[in-house]
């Protein structure tokens, strides 16, 4: 075993690959810490990617050159937008993903990175010297050295599972829990919590009674998250028709249907384009699998409130708070008691697999009464469970110990990411440790780290957030969170991102070129559409109007590629919106940009009020924007700690 790198990566969950990933990527030499390399990147609870917030997150990943977006396209098993009868802002993508292929994918990319080892074995304990980490101590005793770690526990802090009143330690089921570590944080210093989440039963798919259920097939064509799976969707596409190039062929639901039969052809034989590999196992987007929709009942309703007494959650055996925006059924019942049902989603976890997820059943009841709630659901009635559902609760670190870089203010060199952070979801743990990953590594190479803002992506509002304002429950992501949400939108992120992935260096040069050249298309379009006209009236007017799309007033002249075309239509119709939304965004930003010196002391700031000093001392934010942002520090106390910055400047 090695016993010196560049930056160790402590987890193997969505945060940990994606940081081990990113900083191997960037050249340095990484070592991932995992209990387990088979469990690298299991999918816990649903095994989806994407919705409303979460995949404007899976893009930015994507195209900065994360893994997470190519990941869910080629292990996808239905894909969806949501919102669709609603404006682009709000738009998102979700992708059922095959439970079984999606970590056998990523552990086969992992395999195959240069520069990456993975250690088999339990972190104890981080070694921290005279404020700055040393590297990680594991269970034989041994120190790993390393210039930067990224801490990405997941829920084996200290995990807990409970199945009603009875609870063992574990970080997920059939895993270890993670003591020692937790215990070597508080020695360190830092403020931590408990946090509780939870997921359904899993049943078997030839229980259930499908037809009395309402179906919910996957789009064709297919919303895919990556830029690569886009790419080979196309070329797949013209090799099998008669055209010459990818950008003559425009995407049509005639050309998606054909797709999806040609491609499943090919699947079942031994295609030279896509084999049954690890890094491809099927085309992306081919052979989608249906979900299924039914309800809860008043049936469901009396079981859940007879025992409520009986779960975990009520009946005082947990102690941490739960994710308020994906509550347990428990919950719904007792928060929403005035719904005469709720939604639950039966959705397949793998091509090859019986398990199903019946989505939003998630509980911590007894197993016999989750077996009676869940056969009381109609086209459940027969349901045989493979396993109970279960809550488990974890140890989190308060992320306003964190910079924006997500290195802990604390120890020089320590990174956190994921659920340590009081995070819920894969995407969101993916998102901070894409960004963990980077930093350390750039940390490890004596370089500045590479900051996100709430002005440019949803990355840079997760961040502000977490460091900000801290969690009291499960921070998830939703467009409403980003104040310029209609500039940051799924579609526009390798736009908006461009130049970070450029000086990051992990996106390829050939996908860069591909970058400017749709840019270079939306430029030259936009100028050809304003200058040409019909009837006296320009296509870019004509495109403005609600009902217009680019294939109908591109006049036969110029075809462009979808996601170019895609761009033209949305700059035309919210032109004047998007150049307010800019404006408003400039503005903003100016106070982010006045930075704060960290070694403020500010108790000595006496016009400012108490309760702001005590916040501004705890959070010890790095903007005077991010200041601003502090809950219960209010406008007077900027002004007033505005004028002590510049009264400082000007004296230095």
């Amino acid at each position: 075993m090695k016993t010196e790198f560049d930056v160790i990566v402590i987890g193997g969950g969505h945060a940990g690959y994606e940081a081990a990933l990113a900083s191997a990527r960037m050249g340095c030499r990484t070592a991932m810490i995992c209990m387990d390399r088979n469990a690298i990147g299991r999918m816990s609870c649903n095994p989806s990617i994407g919705g409303i917030g979460k995949s404007h997150i899976v893009a930015e990943i994507d195209a900065l050159g994360g893994e997470m977006a190519r990941n869910a396209d080629y292990t996808g098993i239905q894909f969806r937008t949501l919102n669709r009868r609603k404006g682009p802002a709000v738009q998102a993508t979700r992708l059922q993903c095959d439970k079984e292929w999606f970590p056998r994918r990523i552990q086969a990319v992992i395999s195959n990175t240069r520069h990456l080892d993975i250690i088999e074995t339990v972190a104890i304990g981080i070694d921290v010297v005279s404020g700055r980490v040393r590297g990680v101590e594991v269970e034989d005793g041994t120190i790993i050295k390393a210039k930067s770690v990224v801490l990405a526990t997941g829920t084996f802090l200290s995990g807990k599972i409970h199945v009603g009143k009875t609870n063992w330690a574990g970080g997920r089921i059939g895993e270890k829990a993670a003591y020692s570590l937790s215990m070597s944080l508080k020695k360190i210093g830092f403020r931590m919590g408990r946090l509780k989440t939870g997921t359904p039963p899993r049943l078997h798919k030839d229980s259930l009674d499908y037809d009395r259920m309402e179906i919910q097939p996957g789009e064709y064509p297919p919303p895919f998250l990556s830029w690569d799976a886009r790419n080979d969707w196309r070329m797949f596409h013209v090799e099998q028709s008669d055209s010459a190039s990818a950008e003559s062929v425009p995407f049509t639901a005639h050309s998606a249907i054909k797709f999806q039969t040609q491609s499943a052809e090919s699947a079942s034989g031994d295609s030279s384009v896509f084999g049954r590999d690890p890094i491809r196992p099927w085309p992306p987007g081919q052979d989608q699998m249906p979900c299924w929709l039914t309800r809860t009942n008043e049936r469901t309703h009396d079981i859940i409130r007879q025992h409520l007494g009986d779960s975990a959650l009520y009946g005082g055996m947990i102690e941490g708070t739960g994710v308020r925006y994906c509550p347990s059924i428990e919950d719904k019942i007792v928060k929403f008691g005035h719904h005469e049902s709720h939604h639950i989603f039966i959705e397949p976890e793998g091509r090859d697999l019986v398990e199903v997820y019946p989505n939003g059943t998630s509980n911590s009841l007894p197993e016999d009464v989750q077996l009676r709630m869940i056969r009381s659901i109609v086209g459940l009635e027969r349901a045989e469970f493979i396993r109970p559902g279960y809550a488990i609760e974890y140890d989190y670190s308060d992320p306003t110990q964190l910079s924006v870089s997500l290195e802990t203010k604390e120890v020089e060199g320590f990174f956190m990411a994921g659920q340590i952070n009081g995070t819920t979801g894969y995407e969101e743990a993916g998102g901070q440790g894409f960004v963990a990953g980077v930093n350390a590594a750039l940390k490890a190479r004596g370089e500045s780290p590479v900051l996100f803002g709430r002005h440019d992506s949803y990355l840079g509002v997760m961040i502000d957030d977490l460091v900000t304002k801290g969690v009291d429950e499960p921070y998830r992501m939703f467009t409403s969170r980003a104040e310029h949400r209609l500039v940051l939108r799924q579609d526009n992120a390798w736009i908006r991102l461009a130049d970070k992935a450029r000086s990051l260096g992990i996106v390829s040069d050939e996908r860069l070129r591909a970058y400017d050249s749709a840019r270079a298309e939306i430029d030259r379009e936009v100028e050809r559409l304003k200058s040409t006209y019909r009837s006296g009236v320009s296509l870019w007017q004509l495109l403005k109007r609600p009902e217009s799309v680019y294939r109908e007033v591109e006049d036969g002249l110029s075809r462009v590629r979808p996601e170019v075309a895609l761009q033209l239509e949305i700059d035309a119709k919210y032109e004047g919106y998007i150049a307010r939304e800019l404006d408003r965004m400039r503005r903003a930003s100016r106070p982010d940009e006045i930075r704060i010196p960290q070694d403020i002391d500010y108790k000595y700031i006496a016009s400012i009020r108490i309760e702001a000093r005590e916040k501004l001392s705890r959070v010890r934010p790095e903007t005077l924007g991010q200041a601003s942002r502090i809950p219960g520090v209010n406008p007077a106390d900027v002004a007033i700690l505005s004028v002590w910055l510049e009264r400082l400047r000007g004296v230095g």
